[in-house]
């Protein structure tokens, strides 16, 4: 082991002076100089040469005292040799210790989930799943749905379009044959509240909250029969009424359109609200809710209860004269084919 000494001697100059140890063994004998010619070796070595120092008998007179010093750093203190094979041994234990350790790792176990975050996880897969597949229906519902409302629209144009051309061709008959013809009776009319009911009387007011004519400019759709003709004559000096025709229906409701829907006025700005409503009715858009009420059909009734009352403005360049008969020249009363240019200066 590669050290460092202090040497302490009597009667020496050198006492107190750090001596390094002689790296390997070296002939000591006649150390006082009765010897043959010392090599190299022995010259330079500083522990011999403090050792022959004093009296003739040396090392008897010589005391040395070899205190080992130690230094702070390990590495110092040891031999090439000692430091690389300690180095090895270093090396081998922290390379044991890392195996050691990787072992361990793997020798330990993964924490074991709990049943109940197992159960959770699962459940909300199977929600994810059911949910995908029902946002993935009702898209495709939609699309189906979109397609067939595009056929409708398609079918009910054609079929407007034939009644209008039926029309035409019937009176082009009759006026060549000299006849005059005469078109059926209207089945549909759009009644409009233009007075108040102050001071009137209770039948007046009751058919008009038959009619849902609760506010003035409030309006209506009304299927004729003799029962409704009666109650539009009891309160004709409060309304306006006439014959609207596909054009007047198709503006109200999609301008002014607005339904009932959980007993609340909610505009009627997609289908699917219509779909919802009357979808058990086979009404799903509204070209369905035009087409049942133009031709006052089998469900007129249903599609009219859910319509709420149309919230008309006021005529613009105002109103003739209220009090008198549509025509005395006034206002009230049935006019008629005219309704339809009341509806254009109303909506």
């Amino acid at each position: 082991m590669e050290e460092y000494w202090r040497v302490k001697g009597e009667g020496s100059q050198q006492t107190g002076r750090l001596c390094r140890t002689v790296p390997r063994p070296v002939k000591t004998a006649n150390v006082h100089g009765n010897s043959k010619k010392q090599g190299s070796s022995w010259r330079r070595s500083p522990l011999l040469k403090a050792w022959s120092l004093g009296n003739g008998n040396g090392h008897q007179a010589f005391r040395l005292s070899l205190i080992p010093i130690r230094r702070f750093t390990p590495a110092l203190s040891k031999s090439p040799a000692s430091r690389h094979r300690a180095d090895l041994l270093h090396y081998s234990k922290d390379e044991h210790t890392a195996e050691s350790s990787g072992r361990e790792k793997k020798k330990k176990k993964v924490p074991a989930v709990p049943e109940t975050l197992k159960k959770k996880r699962r459940n909300f897969a199977e929600l994810k799943i059911k949910r995908l597949r029902k946002k993935f229906a009702q898209k495709m519902l939609r699309k189906a749905r979109r397609k067939l409302i595009y056929e409708k629209a398609k079918h009910y144009h054609k079929e407007y379009r034939q009644m209008y051309r039926t029309e035409i061709r019937m009176a082009r008959m009759a006026r060549k044959a000299g006849n005059f013809y005469v078109p059926a009776e209207p089945k549909l009319a759009f009644v409009i509240r233009i007075r108040g009911i102050n001071g009137v009387s209770p039948k007046v007011r009751k058919v008009l909250q038959l009619l849902r004519l609760r506010q003035i400019f409030n309006g209506t759709f009304v299927k004729l029969n003799k029962a409704s003709i009666n109650m539009l004559r009891i309160v004709e000096p409060y309304i306006a009424w006439g014959y609207p025709n596909l054009k007047s229906v198709n503006e109200l409701i999609y301008k002014r359109g607005y339904g009932k829907i959980n007993k609340k006025r909610i505009a009627l700005t997609d289908n699917s609200l219509i779909a919802r409503s009357l979808g058990k009715y086979g009404i799903i858009c509204m070209e369905d809710l035009i087409h049942e009420i133009y031709t006052v059909g089998k469900r007129f009734k249903e599609v009219n209860n859910f319509l709420w009352p149309f919230k008309l403005s006021s005529p613009r360049g105002g109103m003739k004269k209220k009090t008198t008969h549509f025509v005395e020249g006034g206002d009230a009363g049935n006019r008629e084919d005219q309704i339809n240019r009341l509806i254009r200066r109303m909506n």
